[in-house]
């Protein structure tokens, strides 16, 4: 995934509260197994009913980060909630609380979820009408061209991996020379635990 250190830009002004992930991405768009194409959906109830909103105004396309309420991304697991976010060209979403499930799969495709309090998410909402906002993740702050800085806490190691953009094949790949060494070690020593499988074959 790419890494991120920077999101700036317009942000969406969303403000819903407990938005869940069958709002976020409806259940007919679950049959895919594709991340592509799935901003088409995103949100699709709200777009149906409401021709004005705020998904489909002009000055918010492809807004990189969406203003969000209390529990957002509550409800089911599906990952394709996080995945039509991204396909929209979301890379944060700001909020008071969010799903831990949502949070992990939104983390899993490279989305940086920031908690604030109520009282700065309705500032964020208030700036995001007209301007754009700014995250550095490296100094975990959000700002506003008005001199506005709130900070934000994250885990230490989500932190270093969106940094890094490393996703779990990342991870592993990046420890691809100890995993080798590993292994090759293990079918010298141990031998009878690998007779007759790939390990032990590539070490003879």
């Amino acid at each position: 995934m790419d890494a991120l250190r920077h999101v700036e830009g317009r942000a969406i002004p969303f403000g819903r509260k407990n938005a869940d992930t069958d709002l976020i991405i409806p259940a007919r768009w679950l049959k895919t197994i594709s991340r592509e194409g799935l901003g088409e959906g995103a949100f699709e109830a709200l777009r149906a009913d409401d021709p004005d909103n705020i998904f489909d105004q002009p000055e918010y396309a492809g807004a990189p980060i969406l203003i969000a309420g209390d529990n957002f991304g509550c409800g089911s697991s599906r990952e394709h909630a996080a995945w039509a976010l991204l396909d929209m060209g979301i890379r944060a979403v700001i909020a008071p609380s969010f799903s831990d499930i949502f949070a992990g799969n939104a983390f899993k495709n490279g989305i940086l979820t920031v908690a604030l309090p109520q009282e700065t998410i309705d500032r964020l909402l208030e700036v995001a009408a007209t301007d754009p906002i700014s995250i550095d993740l490296q100094a975990q702050s959000v700002t506003t061209p008005f001199q506005d800085r709130f900070t934000f806490e994250i885990d230490a190691f989500r932190k270093d991996c969106l940094l890094q953009g490393l996703d779990e094949v990342g991870l592993t790949l990046a420890r691809d020379a100890a995993i080798t060494d590993y292994e090759t070690r293990v079918a010298s020593d141990r031998a009878w635990m690998t007779r007759g499988t790939g390990i032990a074959a590539s070490a003879e």
